[in-house]
């Protein structure tokens, strides 16, 4: 499908996945956790949308598509990404696994999510026990992947329309 993703499609998805902390956390909480994954969905698939540019462009020549990804605004480590993560939504541990992202994602790309000794996602966990017990909460992680990997929530620049 290469429908363009528009603002609306974004937002009824959004409110979706708000839908499976409802009920478990209090909003204050769960935006945390929805903005968190809005971030790692989309620097996965801007990492993506340029991964697949690079190769059309050399596609013979995988060192040097290497390090044209290291010069990526953001640097995603292959065991970070939101789509390594989805793959793996129905083993136990999610809330582990997107923490251990979070963190490689913090380690690769240095001063650009840290303000002096503090780190971007330092406050958030999504390994916590607000989530309930280990099965409810890799229940409710599942669905949050699920949701956030839905074709209206591709948010590759070659996909995305105007947002204003």
């Amino acid at each position: 499908m290469n429908e363009i993703v528009n603002q609306d499609n974004i937002n009824k998805t959004l409110w979706s996945a708000c839908d499976t902390f409802r009920g478990t956390i209090s909003a204050d909480t769960y935006k945390d956790f929805i903005l968190t994954m809005l971030f790692l969905k989309y620097i996965s698939d801007v990492w993506q949308d340029h991964y697949e540019g690079y190769q059309a462009e050399y596609g013979d020549e995988p060192e040097l598509i290497t390090e044209m990804m290291k010069n990526e605004r953001f640097v995603l480590p292959p065991s970070a990404s939101f789509y390594t993560l989805y793959e793996h939504r129905h083993e136990p541990g999610n809330g582990e696994r997107i923490d251990q992202a979070l963190h490689a994602i913090e380690e690769a790309n240095g001063t650009k999510l840290r303000d002096s000794s503090k780190s971007v996602f330092q406050d958030i966990s999504f390994n916590t026990d607000k989530l309930g017990e280990e099965k409810q909460k890799n229940t409710i992680l599942r669905h949050l992947l699920e949701d956030f990997a839905k074709e209206e929530m591709n948010l590759r620049p070659s996909r995305v329309g105007s947002l204003d």
